[in-house]
């Protein structure tokens, strides 16, 4: 009689109480396949994204694609510097080491110079960030609020963080992405010690909806309420696009990340490309690929390769493979380095772009911010992004999938409740 050693039970019990205490939603889960309705970009999708998503689409934004550290961070930073009023800073990572002591030394000399800066940092994520940055950004008079820090009588309140990833500036410019605050992203994606990466910098009437992202977790940290036009200013049209801010907080029973992906799956008709870190679809999620696949619908998923940080989380993802490769969606593992793009793009309109990962920690646990963009010229700016990442990975083939090894149960459990970055 097959029984797991006691080891291994343990660990399945605990990974299992930390995926699933902490994502005791408030409502009812999405349990149902969503009905593929209208396309994408048509006026109904835009209308029922916006609504459903809490804040609707607005025109008049411009958003610019910075790719990779070496383009990223001399952005935020120069944003930074030229602050005259406020400062609003979320991130998962924020580590020591040269990326990490720039932030925390720009941050903490716009704060001396009078600026406003308000910077909330998850407990978990920014545990490697050293003290002395902390500790000068603190004393310079940045006002730094850690997102749920342990508590031994409440570990579910840990799991839950916030994987945002939010900077804006004066109300006026806002940046949003994957990066973090770490060498890791340093570079052009040109070693396996430098990651490959986008991040966005936004102007126009969007960007207040950003600040209102953030807004959302300082009320729950810091519980006092930023306004006025020092962080809301008014805003005029930057650009052409039309794009839509939104969070979700699963512990509060807001689960607007998996109800993105559902309806822009279910929308989609001509193709979807999926590039993410961490890709690891609900049932529900793969059932709405597979269906999409089924009705014509071209899909190509670009994932991390033999360079990847997680590697349970990869193992328990190939597990699904085979039925994903047998309905003819394509799926390509990235060579360079670790590709740590979140990008979603649905019939060459739709973008979705931000923090979100396509697994359950997202879908389930984290504190996630995205935002979506229907705009052709944006959407073909991230396609050629897609395809460049794309010609460096390998396809992997049915043959191959089918004879992967399978994931022991104690791993998959620990994939899932796996940090991810």
């Amino acid at each position: 009689m097959f029984r797991l050693s006691f080891a291994r039970c343990f660990v399945a019990a605990i990974a299992s109480l930390l995926l699933h205490g902490c994502a005791l939603h408030r409502g009812q889960k999405i349990r149902e396949p969503v009905t593929p309705a209208s396309a994408v970009g048509s006026p109904e999708f835009r209308a029922a994204t916006g609504t459903l998503l809490g804040q609707g689409f607005v025109g008049g934004n411009n958003i610019v694609t910075l790719v990779n550290g070496d383009r990223i961070f001399p952005a935020m930073l120069q944003a930074i510097r030229g602050a005259r009023r406020t400062i609003n800073f979320e991130t998962y990572v924020f580590w020591n080491g040269n990326v990490g002591r720039q932030f925390a030394e720009t941050l903490a000399e716009r704060a001396a110079a009078g600026v406003r800066v308000n910077v909330i940092l998850d407990a978990q994520g920014t545990h490697k960030m050293g003290a002395a940055n902390l500790a000068r950004m603190r004393q310079a008079g940045v006002r730094v609020e850690k997102y749920h820090t342990i508590f031994w009588w409440d570990l579910r309140r840990y799991n839950n963080r916030t994987h945002r990833k939010l900077l804006v500036v004066d109300g006026k410019v806002g940046f949003i992405g994957g990066v973090g605050i770490a060498d890791e992203w340093e570079g052009n994606a040109e070693s396996p010690e430098h990651w490959r990466d986008n991040h966005y910098r936004v102007t126009g009437p969007v960007v207040a909806q950003l600040q209102a992202l953030f807004m959302d977790n300082w009320l729950k940290t810091e519980g006092t309420v930023l306004n006025g036009a020092d962080y809301f200013p008014a805003l005029k049209p930057a650009g052409n696009a039309a794009a839509q801010a939104f969070k979700s907080s699963p512990q509060y029973g807001n689960i607007d990340v998996h109800l993105m992906y559902l309806l822009t799956i279910a929308s989609a008709r001509k193709n979807l490309c999926i590039e993410n870190a961490y890709f690891l679809p609900d049932e529900m999620t793969r059932k709405e690929l597979l269906a999409a696949a089924q009705r014509g619908v071209k899909i190509e998923i670009v994932v991390p390769g033999p360079h990847i940080d997680q590697k349970l989380v990869r193992n328990a993802s190939r597990r699904h493979w085979p039925e994903l490769l047998k309905a003819g969606i394509r799926i390509y593992e990235y060579q360079p380095t670790m590709v740590h793009v979140k990008l979603l793009i649905a019939d060459e309109r739709f973008v979705s772009i931000g923090s979100a990962n396509f697994d359950n920690r997202s879908i389930r646990l984290n504190d996630e911010a995205n935002l979506n963009v229907l705009d052709r010229g944006f959407a073909a700016t991230q396609t050629r992004l897609f395809e460049m990442d794309r010609r460096n990975s390998r396809e992997v083939t049915l043959d191959e999938a089918g004879h992967l090894s399978p994931v022991k149960p104690a791993e998959q459990v620990a994939g899932l409740a796996a940090p991810q970055l």
